[in-house]
């Protein structure tokens, strides 16, 4: 699958920038705390994650404002402005009715879009979503993560990792660390965080009218299954699916049963078995040098071939791979190759 990118705006301005993935009826992700559109999906697990949900559906993801490809924002109000996101974002896309997907901080704020636009939302499928964020932590360990984001940003973003994908492999877990930089400034990122701890959705629970599939990892380290059994109890109907694991991303663990109980959420049969796009001997040796930063004459240099010929290998990578920039290819090259020293 090959991702599009479109924009919407706020009345303020603001621009979002949302990508569009597979056809068929939308379904709409709400993005758990950071991310970035291209960089996710230039992610091997998280895009074979994200290419599940959008087999038989067009899927629609966004970064929130101050996040990834959309603009920056100076607004405090996180939960109020991700619901103008969210209004913008469907009367781009000229869609009243859609699926709602919410996937960690995703599942507070896609019930709350729930609740509130009721007729909006024929399915809403919420993984790995709590309450009430005061409960998820003690004061003092919220404070220390929230300081820690602040005085070192690098570092906090590996502790969270762990935090967030402990069956995650080495190399992995070390592409999340970066991701999460690359995708908010620390003050940014400080702020959603903080928001995540603050939002309650007790209230809002018993307005929910649609069809909800609640999913949890019974070992979830960043938040407690009893967060997910208080979800499902809390709106009239919905379902429970309690899986193994202990990781809160969505694409670390046990990525294909997560897919399945989602899918079902959504009315959709389980995924056939899938293989990866797999590159040639020479479009992974131009791969490495793209992730090495090397230009086209340098590939062309290294690789005794003309200039004109390295472009061309670029450009069939990135279409095999369904890329648009450079930076997507540097990415995926360095998260399948987790072992390879590259220079610095």
């Amino acid at each position: 699958m090959e991702q599009r990118l479109g924009e919407a705006r706020l009345q303020d301005g603001t621009e979002i920038r949302y990508a569009v993935v597979g056809v068929g009826p939308v379904a709409i992700c709400v993005p758990g705390w950071v991310s970035h559109l291209e960089l996710s999906w230039a992610l091997p697990p998280e895009r074979e994650f994200y290419e599940g949900l959008a087999e038989s559906r067009t899927l629609i993801r966004y970064d929130r404002p101050g996040c990834g490809l959309s603009g920056p924002t100076s607004r405090t109000d996180v939960v109020d402005l991700e619901l103008e996101v969210l209004d913008a974002l469907s009367a781009a896309i000229d869609v009243d009715r859609f699926d709602l997907i919410g996937s960690s901080f995703g599942a507070p704020l896609a019930v709350k879009w729930a609740a509130r636009h009721p007729s909006s939302v024929a399915n809403l499928v919420l993984y790995g979503g709590w309450v009430d964020g005061p409960s998820l932590a003690e004061p003092a360990l919220r404070d220390h993560i929230l300081g820690l984001v602040d005085e070192h940003w690098g570092f906090a973003s590996d502790v969270l990792t762990e935090m967030f994908a402990p069956d995650a492999d080495a190399g992995l877990r070390a592409s999340l660390s970066r991701y999460q930089r690359e995708s908010a400034t620390a003050a940014m990122a400080h702020h959603l965080l903080a928001a995540c701890y603050e939002i309650d959705i007790t209230d809002e629970l018993p307005r929910v009218v649609a069809p909800t599939s609640v999913v949890h990892r019974s070992g979830d380290r960043a938040v407690p299954i009893a967060q997910g059994h208080r979800l499902a109890a809390g709106i009239n109907g919905a379902t429970m699916t309690v899986l193994d694991g202990r990781s809160h991303i969505p694409f670390a663990g046990d990525t294909r049963s997560l897919l399945t109980a989602m899918r079902q959420g959504l009315g959709l049969a389980p995924l056939p078995p899938r293989k990866p796009p797999v590159l040639t001997t020479r479009q992974n040796q131009v791969a490495a040098l793209v992730a090495q930063g090397c230009s086209n004459r340098q590939i062309a240099d290294q690789l005794v071939i003309t200039e004109r010929s390295a472009e061309s290998h670029v450009e069939r990578i990135r279409a095999r791979l369904g890329f648009r920039s450079r930076a997507q290819v540097a990415a995926w090259y360095v998260a399948m190759n987790p072992t390879e020293i590259l220079p610095s």
